[in-house]
């Protein structure tokens, strides 16, 4: 497939040209409001529960939203993204991993880059309410779980395209990324929110989760070592990163997906930017933008991003060549 090099979003406004500027306008600064959700708590085989936010429409289509580490169903982008969607006449539904989205899971299970067993719990969610095609958008971690669940498991064929945005197809080079100059403030950012998180979790669960590692955490690779691999069956932390990177299951995919990842993205190591796999693969599309930061992509005088519009012509396109 061709790798977008040169895509119309290497001209942002002058600011936007920044990679820190972009990234943090769109985490902090930017403003979009939620939609008008309904919630649906989606019961687990294993006796958890996952949140799924929603909202109809009268069409055949759907998308559905996958957020990013330490996010939720309404962060900007993914409010930014079920708008545009809306106006395009598609149902939305936008769900939260475990621990996110305002109430803590049950279990001592989290969430992580390999959870396709929730995400296929929000596609069967979706399947069963008789849509006829369906479209999945992940950004940053969001992305990965999207890609895994695209390359690890038999897709239904109401599926028919997928885009991830801002994803770390590597996920070691993306850890040691983070822990590199200005990177290391996003670092900083995220092992807080996990720290509070990991501490109510070693209240419930003192058996299972050791409080007295919580506070040596300074980088994901003490989060991903202590925590994320042994809670979720992993031997190690490069065992995780090594089975839950997208580089090795991005081969196996058959539905078409684009993957967005610009090229001053501040959280993407050497290793996420898969073109040998995308020059190869019949169904893998990479674009490649000079600029766009984290999960960002401001667009000149408009509330959308270039992202979800981007998607939308990429569904679009995979629509007309089935016709």
């Amino acid at each position: 497939m061709p790798i977008i090099e040169q895509s119309e979003y290497n001209f942002p406004s002058i600011i936007h040209r920044n990679r820190h500027v972009s990234t943090i306008y769109a985490a902090l600064i930017k403003r979009f409001d939620a939609p008008g959700y309904t919630r649906e708590k989606r019961e687990l085989s294993d006796g958890d529960f996952i949140n799924i936010d929603f909202i109809i429409n009268d069409s055949k289509k759907a998308v559905i939203l996958c957020h990013g580490l330490e996010g939720d169903s309404r962060r900007t982008y993914n409010n930014s993204c079920a708008a545009y969607f809306q106006q395009k006449d598609f149902s939305v539904f936008a769900w939260n991993n475990r621990t996110c989205g305002g109430e803590m899971n049950r279990l001592p299970r989290l969430y992580h880059h390999g959870a396709v067993d929730d995400l296929d719990e929000v596609v069967q969610f979706v399947l069963q309410k008789g849509f006829e095609d369906i479209y999945l958008i992940g950004y940053s971690m969001g992305g990965v779980q999207l890609l895994n669940y695209l390359g690890w498991t038999k897709v239904d064929e109401r599926i028919k395209a997928a885009v991830s945005i801002s994803v770390p197809t590597h996920i070691a080079t993306s850890a040691a990324v983070l822990k590199q100059g200005f990177n290391r403030v996003y670092l900083k950012n995220f092992t807080i929110d996990i720290k509070k998180k990991l501490k109510y979790k070693a209240a419930q669960f003192p058996d299972f989760i050791n409080s007295d590692q919580i506070d040596k955490i300074s980088s994901f690779d003490e989060v991903d070592q202590y925590f994320t691999a042994p809670l979720h069956g992993y031997a190690s932390r490069d065992d995780y990163y090594e089975r839950v990177s997208p580089e090795f299951s991005l081969k196996n995919i058959t539905t078409p997906v684009l993957i967005i990842n610009s090229l001053d993205d501040p959280f993407l190591g050497e290793r996420c930017y898969p073109r040998d796999i995308a020059q190869d693969s019949a169904y893998v599309y990479l674009e490649t933008p000079k600029y766009g930061g984290h999960c960002a992509f401001p667009l000149r005088n408009s509330t959308y991003s270039y992202a979800e519009k981007r998607a939308y012509e990429f569904f679009e396109s995979c629509s007309l060549k089935k016709a």
